[in-house]
């Protein structure tokens, strides 16, 4: 006798180190059904190996272990967004996103609302059973009026904490999506039209028609602290009369507007191509990798420091990363930044422990002194008073860059000077005349500002 092929879901459930056959929901948790509606459907729709799930925080975090398909995790609310940078990388992907109430109706309400206005290329899965089921049971962003939660233990009162979120209707007030439902999962005869539902978000999905929302009302027995059956009523009652059933638009047989498609990593990358080309990196496994720390105030040009020796290495055919951090201010706050220049891809652009760190200020000097490498080099202005030594075996370069750029007349260089600092110490692994060619590239929009900074980078190297 052949046995019958497993499709959908795994066979087994590996959590917690073992293989089970049944999965973490509670009885008569709504997510359960709807995890098997969504394995059968896109098991039927032979979509397993086209598919990437977006895994919430919530009760449907773990659905990893269950549906066998691509998945990728999301932090908390930001499914809809991890699913339009998933679209968008791998547009010819079904890309389904799964999300709770409190997930989407709260911390991750703008993620959601704004894919749904852009029209991004995937279907919302949305759990609504009116709490937050997974941390124990409080107000969600979907509790009814008058339910009572932990944090509502008299009933939710309006006046105190507004009214029921109606994504569904909320949503439909957007130009861009192409299907916008709601179906629940209380009894049989709802379990079938949801499923109805869901194979549909599949099909739209696969055809590339556009964004859909799946909104499902399911019952949470548990925190309701109700029977399974009770729950089931619960949900058939009172939240339908809060939420109504149905299809709120489908417009994915009407002719629609033709519409500007939806962008891909390769054309945002178009938007940013330079007039002149620059060759790709090459492999060079005898350039070790570099990491650098640039740090200051914000308005000392730090940020632009890196972004010079980053376009340099691209210049020189390295790999490099820039990433840079900064306060609320625009001027006067801290700001820093990392580099990462090497001969083969680079894995972070984190950079913890600089090979490089460039410090114009003492409290950028204090804070990130102790992180250099063993073997490391500091350069810092020589006004910093130097009150914490660097590490044994970190090099301390104490540089005029300040004065040096007051003396020339351009107070605003200080930066240029740190540049000068980094190719007089050969610190970059990076030819002076391709440093001299990034800065000057710096000042695209301000011609005469490259070539005097390409003036006081060689006088400062005189």
């Amino acid at each position: 006798m052949n046995t019958i092929e497993q499709k959908g879901m795994y066979k087994t459930f590996p959590r917690s180190g073992k293989d089970v056959s049944f999965t973490h929901y509670c009885p008569g948790c709504g997510h359960g059904v709807i995890n098997k509606l969504i394995a059968e459907a896109c098991a039927e729709a032979g979509l397993q190996d086209e598919t990437i799930f977006v895994d919430p925080v919530g009760c449907g975090v773990f659905t990893y272990y269950y549906w066998d398909a691509a998945h990728i995790s999301a932090a908390h609310g930001r499914a809809s967004a991890v699913a339009t940078g998933t679209c968008r990388a791998r547009p010819g992907a079904v890309t389904i996103a799964y999300q709770g109430d409190g997930d989407l109706g709260a911390i991750g309400f703008n993620n959601a609302f704004q894919a749904a206005s852009r029209g991004e290329k995937f279907g919302c899965i949305f759990v609504n059973n009116s709490l937050y089921g997974m941390t124990g049971g409080q107000m969600a962003p979907t509790t009814l009026e008058g339910e009572k939660t932990t944090t509502t233990p008299f009933g939710r009162d309006s006046a105190l904490t507004g009214h029921p979120l109606h994504v569904c209707e909320v949503f439909n007030q957007l130009k861009a999506p192409v299907y916008i439902a709601r179906v629940s999962v209380a009894d049989t005869k709802r379990i079938m039209q949801a499923k109805a539902a869901i194979k549909k978000v599949f099909e739209i999905q696969k055809s590339g028609l556009g964004y859909a929302l799946l909104e499902i009302l399911a019952p949470c027995p548990t925190n309701l602290k109700m029977s399974p059956k009770a729950a089931s009523e619960f949900c058939a009652t009172d939240m339908e009369k809060e939420f109504p059933l149905g299809v709120f638009r489908d417009e994915t047989s009407s002719q629609r507007p033709k519409e500007r498609p939806v962008p891909t990593v390769a054309s945002c990358a178009e938007l940013f191509r330079e007039s002149e080309e620059i060759e790709k990196a090459i492999e060079d496994k005898s350039f070790a990798e570099r990491r650098f720390k640039f740090a200051g105030y914000g308005g000392q040009g730090i940020l632009s420091l890196g972004l010079v020796i980053a376009e340099a290495a691209r210049y020189a055919r390295r790999h490099t990363l820039w990433f840079p951090s900064y306060g609320p201010e625009q001027r006067g706050g801290s700001a820093n930044c990392s580099v990462v220049v090497s001969g083969t891809p680079i894995g972070s652009p984190a950079v913890e422990n600089p090979d490089v760190l460039v410090c114009m200020n003492q409290p950028a000097y204090e804070r990130f002194i102790g992180d250099v490498k063993k073997g490391g080099t500091v350069i810092v202005d020589e006004t910093v008073p130097i009150e914490v030594q660097p590490p044994e075996g970190v090099q301390l370069v104490r540089w005029p860059a300040i004065r040096m750029a007051e003396e020339f007349g351009v107070p605003k260089a200080a930066n240029t000077m740190m540049l000068a600092a980094l190719a007089k110490y050969e610190l970059c692994g990076i030819e002076r005349d391709i440093l001299e060619k990034a800065l000057v590239s710096s000042f695209k929009k301000k011609p005469e500002l490259g070539e005097k900074n390409r003036e006081l980078f060689k006088r400062a190297l005189a």
